[in-house]
């Protein structure tokens, strides 16, 4: 029975109140999809991270620095954002070395921190992606579901004029449709805003696990220089 009142509900509609309805399902589905797949994304990076830090840990102690950069390079860890940022370090020492750089120690150590610093801002501005969206649809959700019940109220009352009727019977249906826009502008809004939080909690886990791994890097290269 519920089902054939939101159908007739549906087909009594107007087309402006369709759209927002519209409107509303895209924002849905958009919020969704990036939550399914930041969360995917993040998964992956904290299960490949665990596994990429103590084999690096260990190449760096027996002074492997090929074979670090080798496995911070592998596929097996695309999606760890400390391999991204361990690798700009290892390959900016690298290159400092081999091409006969006259820099001095100081210099060299600056120019490993630039290099993971710039690293580290990538691979944060990757993480985010998609996450600003969910703000965006967390916030404007509930206004374009009220936009949908004030034009289904001036629907009803349009209703009300054309038919010389005042009773509530004339009016509930109306005000019914058009509290449905409201209702479905919050079942999009709620879940974003839950997706936003939870997601920008792990970006900061990660930002904070990126700033301790370019320290033991850095410090890994003050002693190796001392």
């Amino acid at each position: 029975m519920g089902e054939l009142n939101l159908i007739e509900m549906w087909n009594q509609m107007g087309w402006v109140a369709k759209a927002v309805a519209f409107v509303l399902f895209f924002m849905s589905f958009w919020s969704v999809g990036v939550a399914v797949e930041r969360i995917y994304t993040f998964a992956q990076a904290r299960k490949q991270s665990k596994l990429y830090a103590p084999q690096v840990a260990k190449h760096l102690k027996d002074g492997r620095l090929k074979d670090a950069i080798a496995l911070s390079q592998s596929k097996n860890f695309r999606y760890s954002h400390l391999a991204k940022v361990v690798l700009a370090g290892l390959q900016e020492y690298q290159f400092q070395q081999e091409s006969g750089s006259q820099l001095g120690r100081d210099d060299l150590l600056d120019s490993v921190r630039r290099a993971i610093q710039r690293a580290s801002a990538l691979t944060s501005n990757d993480l985010k992606k998609g996450v600003a969206s969910l703000a965006t649809i967390g916030s404007t959700a509930p206004f374009v579901g009220l936009l949908g019940t004030v034009v289904g109220v001036i629907t009803a009352f349009q209703g009300i004029a054309a038919t010389g009727s005042g009773g509530i019977g004339a009016v509930s249906a109306g005000i019914a449709e058009a509290l449905v826009e409201t209702a479905l502008g919050l079942l999009v809004a709620i879940p974003a805003v839950w997706f936003y939080n939870y997601l920008t909690g792990r970006i900061e886990y990660f930002n904070v696990e990126m700033d301790n791994s370019s320290s033991e890097l850095v410090d890994y290269f003050i002693k190796k220089t001392a």
